[in-house]
């Protein structure tokens, strides 16, 4: 059976479309196949849209976003299919994360959680039914909702005698830790590891006066020097001595926040600048290892932020021993993971198949993730 997932994550870069065959009707499907992935960026004006609303988002606009992406979705879905050459009625269903607008993980008071991106106008025009809003039934059971891949990760992609890590650096970075299957039976995490990319790509778009929407190959932060005490600054957030379960977003390592840092350090060089928010994102991933314990054989590497050099050269540097890879390595698209996952999520709701992720997101117990809304 194929599926579709949906995804458009924290970097506001576009519309992720995986489909998937996923067979059989037990919880780890067989086969477990990429059939076609595609990627349709948003233009600027619409991510410049997207970034205000997560900011200062009116109801109305609120609203008024939640359809439009819904038809956005909806014609990135269509093409897809078209390109792969697979037909509408050949999908069992459309697994769609939505756009997260506010996340707030559980702390003194009860978490809560907003993603938008109308299933009923993707159900509408296509036709196929979706599982959407995933991470909502997990909140409202006192975990985070989030991070959902790590499910796909354990059953997907675990090695019967190495430990990985599977590291994903997008918008915001997470981290799967699964053990060696045939090991000593140490326990699996997964968890937000702090900021990916979103700082990076804000200041480089505000640096270029939006002509440019990231740091190409890492280029800007080569040619730069870390800066200590900025640095420091970001390090002092409490978020970063948290142990898991732990998960972050914009609301906390947004555009608002980085706008204050960038206005105290004015006078500082454009690529120093990059350069400290570079090293952010690679010491917050390798001392989370330390904070936990862990110790991967592998490192495995996904999302945009894979693609940038001086991100995995830092790693290295960072993590001595550890060998730093592509997720392409074991058989999987990197940039496809994410949307795969919520195809595998929307296969599981259709199956009926509860998910257990206390070790990811904090949830006890088992439960169905995600809304149906049928053809």
């Amino acid at each position: 059976m194929l599926y579709v997932g949906l995804m458009s994550g924290t970097s506001l870069d576009g519309i992720d479309v995986a489909i998937a065959e996923f067979g059989g009707e037990e919880e780890r499907p067989s086969p477990a196949l990429l059939a076609g992935y595609r990627t349709y960026p948003y233009e600027a004006a619409f991510r410049d849209r997207l970034a205000e609303a997560l900011e200062d988002g009116s109801a109305r606009e609120l609203c008024e976003l939640g359809f439009e992406l819904g038809r956005r979705f909806a014609d990135a879905v269509e093409a897809a299919l078209a390109d792969v050459g697979v037909r509408r009625e050949d999908i069992g269903a459309i697994g769609s994360h939505g756009q997260t607008f506010w996340h707030r993980p559980p702390a003194e008071l009860p978490g809560s959680t907003l993603q938008l991106g109308e299933a009923a106008v993707v159900v509408e025009r296509l036709g196929v039914p979706v599982v959407a809003d995933f991470r909502v039934r997990d909140v409202a059971a006192g975990g985070h909702g989030a991070p959902l891949t790590p499910y796909f990760d354990h059953l997907l992609l675990s090695s019967p005698d190495a430990s990985r890590a599977i590291q994903n650096i997008g918008g915001m970075a997470n981290v799967t830790w699964l053990p060696a299957e045939g090991g000593d039976g140490s326990a699996r995490t997964a968890f937000d590891t702090g900021p990916g990319v979103a700082l990076i790509d804000e200041a480089v778009r505000r640096f270029s006066g939006g002509a440019e929407a990231y740091d190409r190959d890492g280029r800007g932060a080569a040619r730069g020097r870390v800066l200590a005490e900025p640095l420091a600054e970001w390090l002092e957030d409490p978020f970063f001595r948290t142990p898991p379960p732990r998960s972050t977003g914009r609301e906390a390592f947004g555009a608002r926040r980085l706008h204050e840092w960038l206005a105290r350090h004015e006078a500082e060089n454009a690529d120093d600048l990059l350069a400290t928010l570079t090293e952010l994102t690679a010491r917050t991933i390798a001392e989370s290892y330390g904070l936990t314990g862990l110790q991967p054989d592998e490192l495995y590497l996904c999302g945009g932020g894979a693609r940038n050099p001086e991100i995995w050269r830092r790693l290295e540097r960072l993590l001595p021993g550890v060998a730093v890879r592509r997720l392409d390595a074991i058989g999987w698209d990197g940039d496809a993971r994410e949307a795969a996952a919520f195809a595998l999520l929307a296969r599981q709701h259709r199956l009926g198949i509860p998910l257990h992720l206390e070790w990811a997101t904090g949830a006890p117990g088992s439960r169905i993730l995600g809304k149906w809304v049928p053809a």
